[in-house]
């Protein structure tokens, strides 16, 4: 297993090569057996920290990158909203164009979530707010309540040290 790993890592053995020579005729060699076994390991390692009921975090963490992954799909969701969340090009390479744009918009989005969001803390810090690890541990830039998805925008790039103000909280809001 280690010189399949080696080879393939080196170039040595082309990747065709050797799922024709982990299986013939749709049956693993012993080689290929030897894979199977090994991913069964990984696989029973993982049921048995998640049926764990003296140490739950295993779970937690699971239970936290899926927060995350939730997070950044429902951002692409309200991003996508004027096309209701479907795919509009007929054909692949149009679909992973729209696909393409759709990430870039979503990263655009936390790129800049995550600059204000460090000037608010960078202003927090200054006026002489206590700031807990953490508080700052649970921010995250996958916010999507002030993303507007309806209306005009201007694609005008700003200059990069140029932002907004931020908003005061003790201002009334606006309408």
């Amino acid at each position: 297993m280690l010189r399949v790993s080696g080879s393939l890592t080196t170039g040595t053995v082309r990747a065709y090569d050797l799922i024709r020579a982990l299986g013939r005729d749709g049956q693993p060699t012993s080689l290929g057996q030897a894979f199977v076994d090994y991913g069964r390991i990984a696989k029973t390692l993982h049921l048995r920290a998640v049926c764990d009921p003296d140490d739950d975090s295993y779970r937690r963490s699971m239970t936290k990158q899926l927060t995350i992954q939730e997070s950044r799909h429902r951002l692409a969701r309200k991003i996508i909203y004027g096309q209701r969340g479907e795919l509009r090009q007929k054909y692949r390479e149009g679909q992973e164009d729209q696909l393409g744009l759709l990430g870039l918009a979503v990263n655009t989005n936390v790129l800049w979530t995550t600059r204000y969001l460090d000037a608010a803390v960078h202003q927090l810090d200054i006026l002489g707010h206590p700031l807990h690890d953490e508080d700052l541990a649970r921010i995250s830039p996958l916010q999507d309540e002030h993303v507007e998805v309806l209306g005009h925008y201007n694609f005008n790039p700003p200059s990069i040290a140029a932002l907004r103000p931020l908003r005061d909280p003790t201002a009334p809001e606006a309408d």
